[in-house]
């Protein structure tokens, strides 16, 4: 400060005495031309004679010698007030937290301090190169493992030797001279002293900030973390340091490497195990041969189709069924409940080296987190993958009733909720060992399991009891007549179905399950299997940001069965538009195929919008089943055509033809042509006192068919099929029945 008084108090007098020179030879021309001088002449002034050559050389040279001086005498302004500042926030913040190591540190880095900016403060306002002094002190000091950020001179405290290594200082030498700017630091100490870059500071700013290092430690050890985290970024002359000591600081708070299982790309991106991804991954191959396909799913197993665990693998012989999974279908056939055996896969971690691509399935994983914006997904440990084209097929969870929820932990440990082959598995067990199984809910699943259940209590000496609210089996679906009909079959296979039950609370007490009805009635009970209904999976939609269908459940998706442009949706969780129907969500069987078929023939390129109308089926045992399509609803009006029933018009033998035991598998491929009655067959009256061995039920809605049920009569859906798609109006529907051959010996 003071050497810039005393050189303006030198050349101030000069300055204003070239001006008056300037000024007395200005008016002599003007008086010996007798005009006066334009204002452009005004500033060519000299301290030297009128018309010499290098007249306005010192007046320059004076002028950027007066702002050079202005500014340099504000740059040390400024940096004193800074330093000043951080001394002083320094000693605030030490007060309260500091301990006693802590503080000897502190004073003795800030009289190091001291002495270090009065060797070093005249140099750097000219010559950048002199702040290596300033840079080289570092070497007295050695800051401990987790403070990389940090300048030299705060690390007194710990005496570790590795932080006394150049790479710190040579960024702060390279950055002084470029950037001489002290409004970032300014900002930063108080509020993230740990985050701050100080290599792209000047020499004289990173003095000031060697003080905020002890505070910084003493205050909270996880900040060294991030520290860790940006010393990659903040400087690549110290890199390789900073990488040695942050891993270990890093790795507790997020661990980012991926297990070696898991493959870090997968241009096809399946999430869930079931029918639908499989589906898709099928179709994928098919239309792409050399497509790499990654399926992650929750369970252990790989894809498998579900209808057997409640039907086929009931009635197995082979005890070792259970273990095996293998049965024979109602034809006698014999086959797995896999679609594929394990030999069909590639391993994960060989999905990006195998020649032609491949399937491949990484089990007992769980997509827990979506970024569609990324494209990439995080797993349950912690695992990321990428993709360029993703499909959802989560399917759904099992419902349970409120009353068992809520009812403790002894009720739930003796409550299966039936969906996966380990329920199949326990279930198959627990049949085997207590003597009364209740199960509640009267829909697919619920009677099928009564039926299966049924056949087998009279061989273990098994009580079984289904109850569900409504008056009969599948009341929601069939027509009353024939839900009491099925009613009347279920309980011949040794079932007590309770009807118009209600169930009001569970208890257990004296090793017995209580179930207390609404109206009164008591039911003791080993074991309880709930039966009703599925729960779509939706929890992605959150973080992918997905839209949710309010009224049915699941990802709304168009035609094409995009949530996304490169996002796909299909079976259960899918809420997809019919364009005869309107909006529906369909969880069966064949919608799973013929959904995650046109997925993945769409994620290939296809764009293919969703026009087929799936069909679902259930078998009361070998001897009576059903196969529908469209929307089967018992609320709406219903009209019936029934025959009577020959040995050929059971499950049994419907398999026997087909040689599948998933009949959609064979049925989705048939089309029919045009439809045309049989008129040699005369059909005999609707109902045949109540004997509906075979026939055809039509749901109607507003005059026009959007349902069919086909009652033991098989491998005509092609047929129902065609029918709503042409959403005509029928005036005799006995006529439409004839299509069906249903009249047929």
């Amino acid at each position: 400060m003071f050497k810039c008084k005393t050189v303006w108090n030198k050349l101030a007098p000069l300055a204003r005495a070239s001006s008056m020179l300037c000024l007395q030879n200005a008016r002599k021309s003007a008086l010996r031309h007798g005009r006066r001088l334009e204002m452009v002449q005004k500033a060519q002034m000299s301290s030297g004679p009128a018309g010499g050559g290098g007249e306005n050389t010192l007046y320059y040279v004076l002028i950027g010698a007066t702002c050079l001086g202005a500014g340099v005498y504000a740059y040390r302004t400024v940096s004193g007030d800074k330093e000043r500042y951080n001394e002083r926030m320094i000693e605030i913040a030490s007060r309260p937290k500091q301990e006693p190591q802590a503080a000897e540190a502190v004073v003795g880095a800030e009289s190091k301090e001291d002495a270090a900016p009065l060797e070093s403060i005249p140099e750097p306002s000219l010559e950048p190169v002199k702040s290596e002094p300033v840079a080289e002190e570092p070497t007295l000091t050695e800051p401990p493992a987790e403070e990389l950020l940090v300048t030299e001179a705060v690390v007194e405290s710990t005496e570790t030797e590795p932080v006394a290594e150049a790479p710190v200082t040579e960024p702060i030498v390279e950055a002084s001279i470029p950037e001489p700017t002290v409004e970032s630091p300014i900002r930063e100490p108080v509020v993230e002293a740990s985050v701050t870059e100080p290599v792209a500071e000047a020499p004289a700013v990173a003095q000031s900030e060697e003080p905020l290092a002890p505070v910084v430690e003493s205050e909270t050890e996880p900040t060294p973390v991030i520290i860790a985290e940006h010393v990659p970024e903040a400087s690549s002359v110290s890199e390789s340091a900073a990488d040695s000591k942050a891993a270990p600081a890093a790795e507790p708070v997020e661990p980012t490497a991926a297990p070696s299982d898991v493959p870090e790309h997968a241009p096809y991106l399946l999430i869930g195990g079931g029918t639908a991804s499989f589906a898709a991954a099928r179709s994928i191959r098919a239309r792409d041969p050399g497509a790499r396909v990654l399926i992650v799913t929750e369970e252990s197993d790989l894809p498998y189709m579900r209808p057997p665990l409640s039907k086929e693998l009931w009635f197995s012989d082979d005890p070792k069924a259970i273990e095996t999974l293998r049965f024979k279908q109602w034809n006698g056939k014999e086959r797995s409940i896999y679609f594929q055996p394990p030999s069909f896969y590639v391993s994960p971690t060989d999905l990006d080296k195998v020649e032609n691509g491949g399937v491949a399935v990484l089990t007992g994983r769980k997509v827990v987190h979506m970024d569609v914006r990324g494209n990439k997904v995080k797993l349950s440990d912690g695992a990321e993958i990428s993709y360029e084209k993703c499909l959802i097929a989560t399917g759904g969870v099992p419902r349970n009733l409120q009353v068992i929820d809520r009812a403790g932990e002894e009720v739930m440990k003796r409550t299966t909720l039936f969906r996966k082959i380990e329920d199949f598995r326990s279930l198959e067990k627990m049949s085997r060992e207590v003597k009364s199984i209740t199960i509640i809910g009267g829909g697919f699943l619920g009677s099928e399991l009564a039926c299966a259940l049924g056949r087998r209590s009279t061989d273990v000496g098994l009580e079984v009891i289904q109850m569900f609210p409504e008056k009969g089996n599948m009341g929601k679906v069939l027509p009353e007549y024939l839900s009491n009909w099925t009613t009347e079959k279920v309980r011949k296979e040794g079932v007590s179905v309770i009807t118009d039950a209600v169930v009001k609370n569970v208890t257990y007490k004296n090793d017995k399950l209580e179930i207390k009805l609404k109206d009164g009635r008591l039911f003791k009970t080993d074991h309880i299997v709930a039966a009703v209904g599925l729960e779509p999976s939706m929890e992605l939609a959150k973080s992918a940001g997905l839209e949710v269908d309010s009224d049915f459940g699941g990802y709304r998706v168009n035609a094409e069965l995009q949530a996304r442009s490169n996002i796909w949706v299909a079976g259960d969780a899918a809420c997809f538009y019919d364009i005869n129907l309107g909006r529906r969500r369909v969880e069966h069987h064949d919608h799973a195929v013929v959904s995650g078929r046109l997925a993945g023939e769409n994620m290939t390129g296809a764009s293919k919008p969703y026009w087929h109308q799936s069909m679902f089926w259930s078998d009361l045992g070998p001897d009576v089943g059903y196969e529908a399509i469209g929307i089967v609803d018992s609320s709406l009006p219903t009209v019936g055509v029934f025959a009577k029933a020959t040995a050929k018009d059971t499950p049994k033998a419907a398999t026997e033809q087909s040689g599948t035991g998933i009949r959609s598998e064979s049925e989705t491929e048939a089309v029919a042509g045009a439809l045309k009655a049989e008129t040699t067959a005369t059909p005999p009256p609707i109902q045949q006192e109540e004997d509906y061995g075979k026939g055809v039920i039509f749901y109607l809605r507003d005059q026009v068919v959007v349902g069919i049920v086909l009652w033991n009569v098989f491998n005509r859906m092609p047929i129902a099929r065609k029918i709503i798609k042409d959403g005509e109006q029928h005036a005799d529907l006995n006529e439409v029945a004839k299509l069906f051959n249903i009249h047929e010996d």
